[in-house]
Protein backbone atom coordinates (compact mmCIF):
# COMPACT_ATOMS: atom_id res chain seq x y z
CA UNK A 1 0.00 0.00 0.00
CA UNK A 2 1.38 3.40 -0.98
CA UNK A 3 1.45 6.25 1.54
CA UNK A 4 -1.21 8.12 -0.43
CA UNK A 5 -3.59 5.15 -0.01
CA UNK A 6 -3.33 5.20 3.77
CA UNK A 7 -6.07 6.82 5.83
CA UNK A 8 -4.95 7.40 9.41
CA UNK A 9 -7.43 8.28 12.16
CA UNK A 10 -5.73 10.12 15.02
CA UNK A 11 -7.64 10.28 18.30
CA UNK A 12 -6.61 13.19 20.52
CA UNK A 13 -4.52 14.84 17.84
CA UNK A 14 -4.96 18.48 18.88
CA UNK A 15 -2.45 18.45 21.75
CA UNK A 16 1.28 19.05 21.89
CA UNK A 17 2.33 15.55 20.84
CA UNK A 18 -0.59 15.15 18.44
CA UNK A 19 0.30 18.09 16.24
CA UNK A 20 3.87 16.83 15.76
CA UNK A 21 2.67 13.33 14.89
CA UNK A 22 0.18 14.74 12.39
CA UNK A 23 2.87 16.94 10.82
CA UNK A 24 5.12 13.88 10.44
CA UNK A 25 2.36 11.71 8.95
CA UNK A 26 1.24 14.46 6.58
CA UNK A 27 4.73 14.54 5.04
CA UNK A 28 4.30 10.89 4.02
CA UNK A 29 1.27 11.79 1.88
CA UNK A 30 -1.20 9.84 4.03
CA UNK A 31 -4.70 11.21 4.51
CA UNK A 32 -5.42 12.04 8.13
CA UNK A 33 -8.61 12.26 10.15
CA UNK A 34 -8.30 14.16 13.42
CA UNK A 35 -10.98 12.60 15.62
CA UNK A 36 -11.96 15.01 18.37
CA UNK A 37 -15.02 16.04 20.35
CA UNK A 38 -14.78 19.59 18.98
CA UNK A 39 -13.52 19.52 15.34
CA UNK A 40 -13.14 23.32 15.22
CA UNK A 41 -10.20 23.00 17.61
CA UNK A 42 -8.35 20.94 14.99
CA UNK A 43 -8.73 23.41 12.11
CA UNK A 44 -5.28 24.85 12.83
CA UNK A 45 -3.78 21.53 11.67
CA UNK A 46 -5.20 21.64 8.14
CA UNK A 47 -2.45 23.86 6.63
CA UNK A 48 0.11 21.15 7.51
CA UNK A 49 -1.12 19.14 4.52
CA UNK A 50 -2.49 19.60 1.03
CA UNK A 51 -6.10 20.67 0.53
CA UNK A 52 -8.35 17.99 2.03
CA UNK A 53 -5.46 15.89 3.34
CA UNK A 54 -6.10 16.63 7.03
CA UNK A 55 -9.78 16.51 8.01
CA UNK A 56 -11.13 17.09 11.54
CA UNK A 57 -14.05 14.79 12.39
CA UNK A 58 -16.39 14.76 15.37
CA UNK A 59 -15.87 11.85 17.73
CA UNK A 60 -16.84 10.95 21.28
CA UNK A 61 -14.33 8.35 22.46
CA UNK A 62 -16.80 7.19 25.13
CA UNK A 63 -19.28 6.03 22.48
CA UNK A 64 -18.57 2.92 20.42
CA UNK A 65 -20.68 4.00 17.45
CA UNK A 66 -18.88 7.34 17.31
CA UNK A 67 -15.47 5.64 17.38
CA UNK A 68 -16.63 3.23 14.67
CA UNK A 69 -17.61 6.15 12.42
CA UNK A 70 -14.21 7.76 12.89
CA UNK A 71 -12.53 4.51 11.85
CA UNK A 72 -14.82 3.63 8.93
CA UNK A 73 -12.67 3.29 5.81
CA UNK A 74 -9.43 3.99 7.71
CA UNK A 75 -6.37 1.78 7.30
CA UNK A 76 -4.45 2.84 10.42
CA UNK A 77 -5.13 4.64 13.70
CA UNK A 78 -3.23 6.34 16.50
CA UNK A 79 -4.54 6.95 20.02
CA UNK A 80 -3.20 9.95 21.94
CA UNK A 81 -6.14 10.48 24.30
CA UNK A 82 -5.08 11.10 27.88
CA UNK A 83 -5.16 13.49 30.82
CA UNK A 84 -2.79 14.55 33.59
CA UNK A 85 -5.63 15.15 36.04
CA UNK A 86 -9.25 14.03 36.33
CA UNK A 87 -12.16 16.32 35.57
CA UNK A 88 -15.87 15.48 35.52
CA UNK A 89 -17.77 12.31 34.68
CA UNK A 90 -16.11 11.67 31.30
CA UNK A 91 -12.70 12.94 32.37
CA UNK A 92 -11.78 10.14 34.76
CA UNK A 93 -8.53 8.24 34.24
CA UNK A 94 -10.49 4.99 34.09
CA UNK A 95 -12.63 6.21 31.20
CA UNK A 96 -9.87 7.99 29.26
CA UNK A 97 -6.89 5.68 29.81
CA UNK A 98 -8.53 2.26 30.09
CA UNK A 99 -12.03 2.04 28.65
CA UNK A 100 -11.56 4.42 25.68
CA UNK A 101 -8.46 2.61 24.31
CA UNK A 102 -10.22 -0.72 24.77
CA UNK A 103 -13.18 0.62 22.78
CA UNK A 104 -10.86 1.89 20.03
CA UNK A 105 -9.08 -1.48 19.81
CA UNK A 106 -12.40 -3.29 19.53
CA UNK A 107 -13.53 -1.03 16.71
CA UNK A 108 -10.10 -1.27 15.05
CA UNK A 109 -10.64 -5.01 14.81
CA UNK A 110 -14.17 -4.55 13.45
CA UNK A 111 -12.86 -2.08 10.84
CA UNK A 112 -10.04 -4.42 9.80
CA UNK A 113 -7.27 -1.88 10.40
CA UNK A 114 -3.73 -2.77 9.44
CA UNK A 115 -2.30 -1.13 12.55
CA UNK A 116 -3.36 0.60 15.74
CA UNK A 117 -0.66 2.59 17.57
CA UNK A 118 -1.53 3.23 21.21
CA UNK A 119 0.57 5.90 22.94
CA UNK A 120 0.84 5.25 26.67
CA UNK A 121 3.54 6.46 29.07
CA UNK A 122 6.88 5.31 30.41
CA UNK A 123 6.93 3.50 33.75
CA UNK A 124 3.23 2.63 33.99
CA UNK A 125 2.20 -0.32 36.12
CA UNK A 126 -0.99 -2.01 37.24
CA UNK A 127 0.57 -2.11 40.72
CA UNK A 128 1.21 1.63 40.92
CA UNK A 129 -0.42 3.59 43.76
CA UNK A 130 -1.07 6.39 41.23
CA UNK A 131 -4.36 6.08 39.33
CA UNK A 132 -2.78 7.75 36.27
CA UNK A 133 -0.12 5.05 35.96
CA UNK A 134 -2.43 2.19 36.92
CA UNK A 135 -5.13 3.03 34.37
CA UNK A 136 -2.54 3.65 31.64
CA UNK A 137 -1.23 0.12 32.23
CA UNK A 138 -4.75 -1.31 32.16
CA UNK A 139 -5.31 0.48 28.86
CA UNK A 140 -2.18 -1.07 27.38
CA UNK A 141 -3.31 -4.53 28.44
CA UNK A 142 -6.79 -4.00 27.02
CA UNK A 143 -5.41 -2.85 23.66
CA UNK A 144 -2.90 -5.68 23.21
CA UNK A 145 -5.40 -8.33 24.31
CA UNK A 146 -8.16 -6.98 22.06
CA UNK A 147 -6.36 -6.24 18.79
CA UNK A 148 -3.33 -8.27 17.72
CA UNK A 149 -2.12 -5.70 15.19
CA UNK A 150 -1.55 -3.08 17.87
CA UNK A 151 1.70 -1.39 18.89
CA UNK A 152 2.22 0.30 22.26
CA UNK A 153 4.56 3.27 22.62
CA UNK A 154 5.70 4.42 26.07
CA UNK A 155 7.32 7.86 25.83
CA UNK A 156 9.00 9.44 28.83
CA UNK A 157 8.83 13.14 29.66
CA UNK A 158 8.29 14.69 26.22
CA UNK A 159 10.06 17.97 25.51
CA UNK A 160 9.80 20.36 22.59
CA UNK A 161 8.79 23.93 21.68
CA UNK A 162 5.23 23.78 23.06
CA UNK A 163 5.82 21.38 25.95
CA UNK A 164 4.04 21.80 29.27
CA UNK A 165 7.06 21.04 31.43
CA UNK A 166 10.03 23.27 30.64
CA UNK A 167 7.82 26.11 29.41
CA UNK A 168 5.67 25.97 32.54
CA UNK A 169 8.63 26.12 34.92
CA UNK A 170 10.34 28.83 32.87
CA UNK A 171 7.20 30.97 33.14
CA UNK A 172 7.06 30.26 36.86
CA UNK A 173 10.68 31.37 37.27
CA UNK A 174 9.75 34.74 35.77
CA UNK A 175 7.39 35.59 38.62
CA UNK A 176 8.60 33.48 41.53
CA UNK A 177 11.94 33.37 43.37
CA UNK A 178 11.47 29.62 43.88
CA UNK A 179 10.83 26.54 41.74
CA UNK A 180 9.30 23.84 43.96
CA UNK A 181 10.19 20.15 43.60
CA UNK A 182 8.39 17.41 45.52
CA UNK A 183 10.46 15.49 48.05
CA UNK A 184 13.80 16.92 47.01
CA UNK A 185 13.35 16.46 43.26
CA UNK A 186 15.16 13.13 43.19
CA UNK A 187 12.75 11.43 40.78
CA UNK A 188 14.64 10.43 37.62
CA UNK A 189 13.44 11.29 34.12
CA UNK A 190 14.69 10.39 30.66
CA UNK A 191 13.34 13.26 28.52
CA UNK A 192 12.49 12.37 24.92
CA UNK A 193 12.22 14.85 22.06
CA UNK A 194 8.73 15.24 20.61
CA UNK A 195 10.13 14.97 17.08
CA UNK A 196 11.60 11.55 17.91
CA UNK A 197 8.25 10.29 19.21
CA UNK A 198 6.53 11.57 16.06
CA UNK A 199 9.18 9.87 13.92
CA UNK A 200 8.61 6.62 15.83
CA UNK A 201 4.91 6.68 14.93
CA UNK A 202 5.74 7.53 11.32
CA UNK A 203 8.31 4.72 11.04
CA UNK A 204 5.86 2.17 12.42
CA UNK A 205 3.03 3.19 10.13
CA UNK A 206 5.25 3.22 7.02
CA UNK A 207 7.03 -0.08 7.75
CA UNK A 208 6.15 -3.45 6.19
CA UNK A 209 3.20 -4.89 8.09
CA UNK A 210 2.50 -6.94 10.17
CA UNK A 211 5.78 -8.83 10.55
CA UNK A 212 7.91 -6.00 11.88
CA UNK A 213 6.04 -4.31 14.75
CA UNK A 214 2.82 -6.22 15.50
CA UNK A 215 2.34 -6.85 19.20
CA UNK A 216 5.43 -4.89 20.24
CA UNK A 217 5.81 -2.42 23.09
CA UNK A 218 8.48 0.27 22.68
CA UNK A 219 9.92 2.44 25.43
CA UNK A 220 10.91 5.87 24.15
CA UNK A 221 13.51 7.85 26.09
CA UNK A 222 16.30 10.26 25.31
CA UNK A 223 20.06 9.77 25.81
CA UNK A 224 20.19 11.38 29.29
CA UNK A 225 18.83 10.37 32.69
CA UNK A 226 18.25 13.45 34.86
CA UNK A 227 16.74 14.06 38.26
CA UNK A 228 13.76 16.40 38.44
CA UNK A 229 15.96 19.07 40.03
CA UNK A 230 18.61 18.54 37.32
CA UNK A 231 15.99 19.30 34.64
CA UNK A 232 15.12 22.56 36.37
CA UNK A 233 18.77 23.48 36.85
CA UNK A 234 19.37 22.90 33.13
CA UNK A 235 16.48 25.30 32.44
CA UNK A 236 17.90 27.96 34.76
CA UNK A 237 21.37 27.62 33.26
CA UNK A 238 19.95 28.28 29.79
CA UNK A 239 17.68 31.19 30.71
CA UNK A 240 19.87 32.83 33.31
CA UNK A 241 16.88 33.12 35.62
CA UNK A 242 17.72 33.38 39.31
CA UNK A 243 14.97 31.30 40.89
CA UNK A 244 16.10 28.82 43.53
CA UNK A 245 15.07 25.18 43.45
CA UNK A 246 13.09 24.57 46.64
CA UNK A 247 12.38 21.11 48.03
CA UNK A 248 8.71 20.70 48.93
CA UNK A 249 8.16 18.01 51.60
CA UNK A 250 5.55 15.48 50.57
CA UNK A 251 3.03 16.43 53.34
CA UNK A 252 3.23 20.08 52.31
CA UNK A 253 2.93 19.13 48.63
CA UNK A 254 -0.23 17.18 49.46
CA UNK A 255 -1.67 20.26 51.15
CA UNK A 256 -0.88 22.38 48.09
CA UNK A 257 -2.54 19.73 45.90
CA UNK A 258 -5.64 19.73 48.10
CA UNK A 259 -6.16 23.48 47.79
CA UNK A 260 -5.21 23.49 44.10
CA UNK A 261 -7.71 20.77 43.24
CA UNK A 262 -10.51 23.35 42.93
CA UNK A 263 -8.70 25.18 40.10
CA UNK A 264 -9.61 24.50 36.44
CA UNK A 265 -6.00 23.45 35.81
CA UNK A 266 -4.48 22.33 39.11
CA UNK A 267 -0.71 22.96 39.39
CA UNK A 268 -0.28 19.71 41.32
CA UNK A 269 -2.53 16.80 42.28
CA UNK A 270 -2.27 14.15 44.95
CA UNK A 271 -2.12 11.50 42.23
CA UNK A 272 0.85 13.26 40.59
CA UNK A 273 2.63 13.24 43.95
CA UNK A 274 2.17 9.47 44.09
CA UNK A 275 3.46 9.19 40.52
CA UNK A 276 6.58 11.16 41.43
CA UNK A 277 7.56 8.43 43.88
CA UNK A 278 8.71 6.28 40.94
CA UNK A 279 11.43 6.97 38.37
CA UNK A 280 10.39 7.62 34.78
CA UNK A 281 13.23 5.96 32.85
CA UNK A 282 13.76 3.08 30.43
CA UNK A 283 13.40 -0.33 32.06
CA UNK A 284 15.77 -2.14 29.70
CA UNK A 285 13.15 -4.82 29.03
CA UNK A 286 11.66 -3.46 25.80
CA UNK A 287 12.90 -2.24 22.39
CA UNK A 288 13.69 1.47 22.17
CA UNK A 289 14.04 4.32 19.65
CA UNK A 290 17.19 2.86 18.14
CA UNK A 291 15.23 -0.28 17.28
CA UNK A 292 12.99 1.96 15.17
CA UNK A 293 15.99 3.43 13.35
CA UNK A 294 15.99 6.66 15.39
CA UNK A 295 18.97 8.21 17.18
CA UNK A 296 17.60 9.91 20.33
CA UNK A 297 17.95 13.69 20.33
CA UNK A 298 19.81 15.22 23.26
CA UNK A 299 18.05 17.74 25.46
CA UNK A 300 20.81 20.28 24.88
CA UNK A 301 20.31 20.16 21.13
CA UNK A 302 16.76 21.53 21.35
CA UNK A 303 16.09 23.12 24.73
CA UNK A 304 18.01 26.39 24.15
CA UNK A 305 16.12 27.06 20.91
CA UNK A 306 12.77 27.55 22.64
CA UNK A 307 13.83 28.61 26.12
CA UNK A 308 15.68 31.63 24.75
CA UNK A 309 12.42 33.58 24.97
CA UNK A 310 12.70 33.36 28.78
CA UNK A 311 16.29 34.60 28.98
CA UNK A 312 16.84 37.24 31.58
CA UNK A 313 17.50 40.64 30.05
CA UNK A 314 19.60 43.39 31.59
Amino acid sequence: MSAAQKIVTVFGGTGFLGRHIIYALARTGARIRVATRMPARAYFLRPAGDVGQIVPVACNVHDGASVARALRGATHAVNLVGALYERGKDGSFEKLHHLAPKRMAEQAGEAGLECFVHVSALGVSTQSPAAYSRTKALGENAVTQTFDRSVVLRPGLVFGPEDDFFNRFAKMARRSPFLPVVGGGETKFQPVYVGDVAQAVRNILTAPWPQKHAGQTYELGGPEVLRFRDCLQRLLDITGQEARILSLPVPLAQLVALFGSVLPKPPLTRDQIKNLQSDNILSGHYPVLQDLGITPTALGAVLPSYLKQYKKTA
